[in-house]
């Protein structure tokens, strides 16, 4: 029987008593989702997945993606390694974030296996959308409702941007990186009903109907606001560990405060939605 310990107050939990290399049970993948849905973050412990393991994982939740400027493994095009190098001046994925938001219909979720981990740092940052939205003031839920929010590729994939940035990961070229896709600045989770903010300040590039320097002051608070500390948990991997979370529901941030030394993770994720 699998434990789940809460990590914080707001979101994540650790669920013990599973192998996640094995094969899971229609109950167990149940258990499993049910927690996800409830926690937003889950971390699994001392795991040995392969990558065929973490595809076969992946697949219980959904079709799995692959990553529209990142190049997969060559026999799994749908995981990406994500390595920084001792001497990378950047990591991937360091900054507030939700995953591929500039797609039209961003990934559900993404999981997240420790190939090797520095011996300091690292850690992973969550902040719950869900709790984000709920401590504004009726008035300003009354002025976000409806509002579309505009987001782009663009800014960190386009060439020079900050995630491209990263030596041991290869991009891929693609049509349409600054291409505006336009998702609604409030979402609705598609299986819970909770409202949450749906903005992050990697790819929320304007407001629809707003002029740039109305939608970039809102925005600026919407982004200081939705990562409050008491809106967050913080995972600190082992090697091994895997996380996974709801891109519906949180935004997340990979801190780099291990420059010298070498991190390797490897990601899948799984298909979603057209927000609304």
């Amino acid at each position: 029987m699998a434990s789940v310990e809460p990590m914080s107050g707001t979101l994540g939990a650790v669920m013990r008593g599973v192998d996640l290399s094995s094969s899971l049970s229609d109950d167990l993948v149940a258990e499993i989702w049910n927690a996800f849905l409830e926690h937003h973050v889950l971390y699994f412990p001392d795991q040995d997945l392969t990558p065929d393991a973490q595809v076969r994982f992946g697949r219980h939740f959904g079709e799995l993606d692959t990553h529209p400027f990142v190049e997969g493994m060559e026999a799994h095009p749908e995981v990406i390694e994500i390595v920084t190098e001792a001497d990378d001046r950047v990591n991937f994925g360091g900054g507030w974030h939700s995953d591929v938001t500039f797609l039209e219909q961003p990934d559900l979720g993404s999981i997240l296996f420790a190939v090797d981990v520095p011996p300091f740092g690292g850690d992973t940052l969550f902040a719950n959308q869900h709790a984000a939205y709920d401590a504004l003031s009726d008035t300003m839920k009354d002025m976000l409702d409806g509002l579309v929010a505009k987001h782009s590729a663009g800014p960190q994939y386009a060439q020079g941007g900050y995630s491209t940035l990263s030596r041991s990961m290869k991009t891929k070229p693609a049509e349409g990186i600054d291409t505006i896709v336009r998702h609604p600045l409030v979402r609705t989770h598609p299986e819970t009903g909770k409202k949450a903010l749906y903005v992050n300040r990697a790819f929320t590039v304007g407001i629809a109907g707003m002029r740039h320097d109305e939608a970039q002051a809102l925005l600026e608070f919407l982004f200081v606001h939705a990562v409050k500390e008491p809106f967050t948990c913080r995972i600190r991997w082992t090697s091994g560990s895997v996380a996974m979370w709801d891109n519906r529901s949180v935004q997340h941030y990979a801190l780099f405060d291990y420059h010298g030394h070498r991190r390797h993770m490897r990601r899948v994720t799984v298909k979603g939605d057209r927000p609304r």
